[in-house]
């Protein structure tokens, strides 16, 4: 039997003993004037701290995505035609042409045959130098390896959970929401509430007012007092609120 039981059996006892004291004295005529009361003057709540819990009804993952991207460089090694420039062989001919004119103006003797010899292998041998240069150095293609490099991006995505979505039901049967950063389980704290643990009465009784600790506050404005003790009330009469 916990302490809360134990108070009302007790103060159920008392009252019921000045009840039939009351009737007694009315019946056979003792004391002054029957059963007395007190007047409450105040009532004054001791609180303390309590955590408030709800029922968990559901609790939904909040994900969140992010999409990473990142660049990368992405070299490879290729094969490149390269042509050769081409030499102008009318330079080479020229000097060839020069040399056999030489040749041939002085087998022929003379210093004006010498002059149109020399003439005549430079045109020759321009003619001769261009069509080897053509065929044996110049247009031809060559190939070279060459590095290239270029910039990529890859993009990637992640999802994780970052909250939950709780949808809870109250003590009195209401519903709520709220927003957690982790799974709450069965129950969620809505946070503390001071909750009255017992009451400071302060009442007149003799022409004196004094305070007395009552687990329960006071059904009504007065309280009955046996042989000038205050006397607890813990159940309502019927038709009575408790305030």
């Amino acid at each position: 039997m916990n302490n809360n039981t134990l108070a009302i059996a007790l103060a159920a006892l008392l009252v019921g003993g000045v009840a039939v004291a009351a009737f007694n004295n009315n019946r056979d005529g003792f004391g002054s004037g029957g059963l007395e009361y007190a007047t409450v003057l105040d009532v004054e709540p001791i609180t303390e701290k309590q955590e408030l819990y709800a029922q968990v009804i559901e609790a939904e993952p909040v994900r969140e995505t992010s999409t990473t991207t990142t660049p990368r460089e992405v070299c490879n090694d290729v094969v490149v035609a390269e042509r050769l420039p081409e030499r102008d062989g009318n330079v080479g001919g020229t000097v060839a042409g020069a040399v056999i004119g030489g040749l041939v103006g002085n087998q022929i003797g003379g210093g004006n045959g010498k002059k149109l010899a020399t003439v005549g292998g430079a045109v020759a041998g321009g003619m001769i130098g261009n069509r080897v240069d053509r065929n044996h150095v110049g247009g031809q293609v060559v190939n070279r390896t060459q590095r290239e490099c270029h910039t990529t991006t890859s993009t990637s995505q992640t999802s994780k959970v970052v909250a939950y979505k709780v949808t809870y039901r109250n003590p009195d049967g209401t519903t709520g929401t709220m927003r957690t950063d982790a799974d709450p389980g069965e129950t969620v704290a809505l946070g503390a509430q001071d909750v009255p643990v017992a009451y400071d009465v302060t009442y007149e009784y003799d022409g004196q007012e004094r305070t007395v600790r009552m687990p329960e506050r006071p059904l009504d404005d007065r309280l009955p007092v046996v042989d000038g003790q205050v006397v607890a009330q813990v159940a309502a009469a019927p038709g009575t609120d408790r305030r």
